[in-house]
């Protein structure tokens, strides 16, 4: 009798196909992006069909002149900066839940966009400004400073003390400590002050102009590349940090880079839109499902998803009230609570 033997599974076969499919995966991302873009844009007090949409990008003349100038002057730069927002935002809470080994790791939940909101608030209730920076660039360029701030600050507690729990504890005392001072400037405001205030702290895609626009495309490009030169050695930072420093990986200056990335991205994000939270926990969870813990593909699809998320946001924003577009930091809210609950809640099943 003749005993068949079971073929031995290839394991570069095996490899090949689990690119093959995370390119497909990464794929019908970038796909759903740009449908969830044209919704954006299609989406308003006047709702224009998608194709009219594309004709007023990309052929004036195929639509009225009114159709025209809705897209193009009102809709684009707010569904531009809402891509923009939500790519920097899930890049670094990627990258943050990475080095950290913690999955309730991102920008808001550790204290850098709280920094931003009281660099912003400081400017707003004590009417600061800078020599030589238009006044538009003003309050952006005071929640970055502190942004940026916080993040050298935690980085530096954290080599002090040492362990990646005591910079999440860092942050979490960072976070509470800006709220504090943020509900301090709040309380000292003067009316006007505080309108304007109340509703930067809200978040809102539709501040930003082109100029704005351009500079945080031209951070987020850069950002970009850097990360994805550390894409490898993101990837081996998840076998363990002692693992990593077997392959030669020098973890601390790793942990440096990739915190200094992380608070331009936030800093640039928040500064020019105001605090928008959540984005920074969903979308890295929603590209690790997609992706898995290759950063190679991990890092763009984390991009899509943020990407995704901000824009549906936004498309949601200007539906949940009719003839109301709804404060954008209250929508990401309003989805990122019951995700992060259902996270709590497997961490402690588990």
């Amino acid at each position: 009798m003749t005993v068949g033997l079971s073929a031995t599974p290839d394991p570069a076969a095996a490899y090949a196909r689990t690119l093959r499919r995370r390119a497909v995966w990464l794929a019908l991302a970038i796909l759903c992006v740009g449908l969830a873009f044209l919704l954006d844009m299609a989406t308003g007090p006047a709702m224009l069909p998608p194709g009219h949409v594309l004709r007023a990008l990309l052929d004036p003349a195929g639509v009225t002149p009114a159709e025209t100038a809705i897209v193009r002057a009102v809709r684009l730069p707010p569904a531009v900066t809402a891509l923009l927002v939500g790519a920097a935002l899930s890049l670094a809470g990627t990258e943050m839940q990475t080095i950290l080994d913690n999955p309730f790791a991102s920008p808001f939940t550790l204290g850098l966009a709280a920094a931003a909101a009281f660099g912003a608030a400081l400017c707003i209730v004590a009417g600061m400004g800078l020599p030589y920076l238009p006044r538009a660039w003003v309050v952006p360029a005071y929640a970055f400073a502190f942004a940026l701030g916080a993040a050298l600050l935690l980085q530096g507690l954290s080599r002090l003390r040492g362990g990646r729990d005591s910079v999440v504890l860092f942050g979490i005392a960072l976070f509470f400590s800006f709220n504090a001072l943020v509900a301090l400037l709040q309380f000292a405001a003067t009316e006007q002050a505080l309108q304007q205030l109340v509703f930067w702290t809200m978040g809102s895609l539709g501040r930003t102009d082109w100029a704005q626009i351009g500079a945080l495309a031209a951070i987020l490009a850069i950002i970009v590349s850097l990360s994805q030169r550390s894409a490898a050695d993101l990837t081996a930072l998840r076998f363990g940090h002692e693992r990593a420093r077997t392959f030669g990986i020098d973890v601390g200056r790793l942990h440096l880079a990739a915190m200094l990335r992380i608070s331009v991205l936030t800093a640039a994000a928040v500064a020019f839109v105001g605090t928008i939270g959540f984005v920074g926990l969903v979308g890295p969870h929603l590209a690790r499902l997609l992706a898995g813990e290759d950063h190679r593909f991990l890092l763009p699809m984390s991009l899509c998803t943020g990407a995704l998320l901000l824009s549906l946001a936004s498309t949601a924003s200007k539906l949940l009230v009719p003839g109301t577009m709804l404060p954008i930091g209250i929508v990401t809210a309003l989805i990122g609570v019951p995700f992060f609950m259902i996270l709590i809640a497997r961490r402690v099943a588990s």
